[in-house]
Formats: C-alpha cells, sequence, structure tokens
C-alpha cells in the first residue's frame, strides 16, 4: 500500500512538471510576440512621417520597412511561415495621428490552431 501511495504521488509529480514546462513555453511565445509588436511599434513612433509605409496585411512580400521583421518573426514563433500565420500591420488614420494595430501569430507544435496577440497604439506627430 505505501509503494502504491508513493508511485502515484510520483506520477502525479511528473505530471505537473510535464504541465509546468507546457505553461513555460507557452508564456515564452506570448512574451516573444508582445516583444515583436512592441519592437515595430517603436520603430513607426521613431519613422513617424512614414507610418503609413508600414501597413501589411500578412500575405505576400512584406515591405521594405517590415521586411526584416517579418523575417525574424517568422524565425523566432513556431508556426510562422511564408505561407500561413505572418504578422499583420494596420495603420488607420492621417498624418501625424495614426492608429496602428500589430497582431502577431504563433501555432505551437502541441495545437492545430494558432494563437495571436493583439497590441494597439496612437501615434501621434
Amino acid at each position: 500500500v505505501g509503494i502504491l501511495i508513493f508511485s502515484l504521488g510520483i506520477l502525479a509529480l511528473v505530471g505537473m512538471q510535464g504541465l509546468a514546462i507546457k505553461q513555460v513555453t507557452d508564456a515564452k511565445y506570448r512574451s516573444d510576440a508582445s516583444f515583436f509588436a512592441n519592437q515595430i511599434i517603436g520603430e513607426m513612433w521613431v519613422n513617424r512621417a512614414n507610418a503609413a509605409s508600414y501597413g501589411y496585411a500578412g500575405t505576400g512580400t512584406p515591405p521594405t520597412t517590415l521586411a526584416n521583421w517579418v523575417t525574424s518573426v517568422e524565425n523566432d514563433l513556431p508556426g510562422v511561415s511564408a505561407s500561413a500565420n505572418r504578422p499583420t500591420v494596420t495603420v488607420t488614420g492621417a498624418a501625424p495621428n495614426w492608429t496602428v494595430t500589430v497582431t502577431v501569430f504563433w501555432q505551437p507544435p502541441s495545437t492545430t490552431t494558432p494563437h495571436s496577440h493583439v497590441t494597439i497604439a496612437y501615434i501621434n506627430g
């Protein structure tokens, strides 16, 4: 009976460890997505005069202002490629007041649907 109780405790501990690893991995992806969104918004703040040139619907070739950033997102987040789950940047308004919505997608290997992080920023000149 004692060995059975001990074995169940060990199995529960292993299960909790597996769940903790999954949660930490998910948190890392969310953190990376937030970093990428904030990174491009920071670039747009610096380059406010050309904010409209950052718009990207997530399909086709990204504009030159976003090309390196999109490549970084594709390389660092799982499930993002030239054919699926690319980030989007929506720029609305008119100079010098822009509303920017950045959506970063990723798809962990263990899921069938993509996750996303949306950041909205107001860039005023």
